[in-house]
């Protein structure tokens, strides 16, 4: 391969990123316009995203290892507390607890990989920690509250479901991603029966499988072919932006003075871990290039 067609694969594997980044972000404010319990939006938008990916995988290759299984397990957890959330609290609250995973995953690849964690990855613990005690000094709602711990929960579940995934690097955890997602289908099924949804609901249900969810992880999986897994964590780190700017465009919706000083805590300090102080083997990996 010439440095130009490196260049330009590279180039496209960014852009890719970019469009998975984008994709996500339109999560809260798809949920917030779908008018459902919650269970059953992550269920119906499941049921879509995996029609998309089979149309893609064609022929999925289920090991039913514990570690696939799992990473579908925790996928599952994810998407359902993530939806369950943004129903409860608002969307920046919801996507920005969310985004404490990469101090969850640094601490069970600790765990479970056998990876190093170095004095930084403990500090980046400590400053997270400290933006997400201040969403809670914002008036909460019952509700509010109950959104706020299960968006902290969709973050821990998401870190172990990329543990899981990074696991299985060597094989297609794609699979994982199929078999999530019919996992949320059959747990929401049941939801589904109480009350239908009206026909914009439905609108915006096939624009969360379809696009949201079944496309973006396609592209995704498709642009960490392209770039390094540093480059990926940084390209996508546009969705906890975009995400809140898209609800209060559209419906409104304004975080609390402590969230938004919360969230710039935390993609501050997550942002700072991988972009300035970058993993050793990021490093390495970046330098081979």
């Amino acid at each position: 391969m010439t440095t130009a067609e490196a260049r330009a694969r590279h180039s496209r594997g960014v852009m890719m990123a970019l469009a998975a980044g984008v994709l996500w972000s339109l999560g809260g404010l798809l949920i917030k316009w779908v008018e459902w319990n919650p269970v059953a939006i992550a269920g119906a938008r499941s049921a879509i995203a995996a029609v998309v990916l089979l149309v893609w995988i064609r022929r999925p290759r289920f090991t039913w290892s514990a570690t696939q299984v799992g990473a579908a397990v925790a996928y599952a957890a994810t998407v359902i507390m993530f939806v369950s959330a943004n129903k409860l609290t608002t969307s920046a609250n919801a996507i920005l607890l969310q985004y404490t995973a990469p101090v969850y995953t640094a601490l069970f690849g600790w765990w479970f990989l056998r990876e190093r964690v170095t004095w930084v990855d403990w500090v980046t613990v400590a400053v997270v920690l400290g933006g997400m005690f201040l969403f809670f000094l914002d008036r909460l709602t019952v509700g509010g509250l109950w959104g706020n711990i299960l968006a902290l929960s969709s973050g821990v579940t998401f870190a172990g479901m990329a543990t899981l995934l990074r696991k299985q690097k060597d094989a297609s955890p794609l699979e994982s991603i199929l078999l999530g997602n019919v996992l949320t289908a059959l747990i929401g099924l049941p939801f589904m029966f109480q009350g239908g949804p009206g026909g914009s609901t439905w609108v915006g249900l096939i624009l969360l499988g379809v696009f949201q969810l079944g496309l973006s992880y396609v592209v995704y999986v498709e642009a960490v072919k392209r770039i390094t897994a540093l480059e990926a964590i940084l390209v996508t780190t546009i969705e906890p932006i975009l995400n809140p700017l898209w609800v209060f465009l559209v419906l409104h919706e304004v975080p609390g003075p402590w969230a938004i000083v919360g969230g710039i805590v935390i993609v501050g300090a997550v942002t700072v871990r991988y972009a300035v102080i970058p993993p050793r083997g990021a490093r390495r990996e970046r330098s081979r290039r």
